[in-house]
């Protein structure tokens, strides 16, 4: 007597409840995009998957079956049947999904209700259908909720702001990258469908709690190698726009935590100490190279030097005060002319402008943000 197989078609819950996901897809698909509770433990693995796509294409679905039954057997099967025991094991509330929600999850069911004597649901449609709902609610939310757009100047302090919110989307935090050309973190960014799988489910969970307005940090289309969601970014471009203000030298203090502290205590814990220091050096040098046609011959051999010289005093006496010359010629000679040209044609949009306390306090006045 077959076994009933249960799926379930509660994307919405799913997502809002974090459910632990089971992805059996091979890993080259679950690299290419899945879910932030997803975990791969897959029925196939990359050669595997190739083999068998080979059979089906010459000889039909029958063989490719078959040929997949005769790869995954004995140890191996018993080896993939434990990750997944394992993982029901640490979640049993969890559900499994395949692409689209076939034969591999029935599969995958099969063995593990054989294997415990329970059996655990399956996502109808599989990853596709979960993607195709975030999707269409992405489009959703952009329509319902409003976004605040949170400006000003390289360096003001907008993510500490964000940080100290419930009601915003963190933007650089989703996509892993702190926005500029010297954003870039030791570890790479998320895919772009993970990306906008998170911010479909971001958005989603704001809803749920029937926030109206969101503030996001006014951003431009692309953050590093990814880019904003066309459907969002358009949002983004009318929404209105709140300026952070902050002095110099504050600026000055936030980019050096950052550029410096934050970004080189990343390396070292990554690389180690000394190996660390080097690859956070070259990465700087690298950074002022990619924007050489814009400073021009002569500054960029100013910053080139201001920077050989903070980063030597920094390694040979642990003291990383010279960093600051540099940081305060690139924010101001640099990012401020850009940013006045790109604030000129959004002057329209601009409702306030203050500082920490005076944007926290019309936000939570205006838009009920806190």
């Amino acid at each position: 007597m077959a076994i009933e197989l249960p799926h379930t078609d509660d994307y919405l819950s799913l997502f809002l409840n974090d459910t632990p996901l089971l992805d059996v897809r091979a890993p080259v698909e679950f690299s290419q995009g899945a879910f932030p509770a997803a975990e791969n433990f897959p029925l196939i693995n990359n050669q595997e998957r190739e083999q068998i796509g080979v059979r089906y294409k010459d000889l039909g679905q029958d063989e490719a079956i078959a040929l997949g039954h005769q790869l995954v057997q004995g140890e191996i099967k018993d080896a993939r049947v434990d990750h997944w025991q394992q993982f029901f094991t640490q979640h049993p509330e969890g559900i499994l999904y395949c692409f689209r929600g076939g034969m591999r999850s029935k599969i995958s069911q099969q063995w593990i209700y054989q294997r415990t004597g329970k059996i655990f649901p399956r996502v109808k449609g599989g990853y596709k259908a979960m993607r195709r709902f975030l999707i269409d609610q992405l489009e959703t939310s952009c329509e319902l909720v409003q976004p605040v757009m949170l400006g000003g100047r390289t360096g003001i302090g907008k993510t500490l702001l964000l940080d100290k919110l419930n009601r915003c989307i963190d933007l650089e935090g989703l996509f892993h990258h702190r926005g500029s050309v010297f954003g870039k973190h030791v570890t790479p960014q998320p895919s772009q469908i993970d990306i906008e799988n998170q911010l479909s489910i971001e958005f989603l969970k704001h809803r749920h709690q029937q926030h109206t307005h969101l503030l996001l940090e006014d951003e431009a289309a692309n953050i590093g190698s990814r880019r904003i969601p066309e459907v969002l970014f358009e949002r983004m471009k009318q929404a209105p726009l709140v300026l952070l203000k902050a002095s110099i030298d504050e600026r000055v203090e936030i980019t050096f935590a950052e550029y410096i502290d934050d970004a080189l205590a990343e390396h070292q814990q990554h690389y180690g100490e000394q190996q660390g220091f080097d690859i956070w050096s070259d990465q700087l040098n690298s950074c002022f190279d990619k924007i050489q046609r814009r400073l021009g011959g002569v500054r960029y051999a100013t910053f080139k030097k201001l920077l050989h010289d903070a980063l030597l005093l920094h390694h040979e006496h642990n003291d990383p005060s010279l960093h600051r010359q540099w940081i305060k010629r690139l924010l101001v000679d640099y990012y401020d002319p850009m940013y006045d040209f790109q604030l000129s044609k959004k002057m329209q949009r601009v409702v306030f402008e203050g500082d920490r306390h005076e944007v926290m306090a019309f936000i939570r006045d205006n838009y009920r943000i806190d």
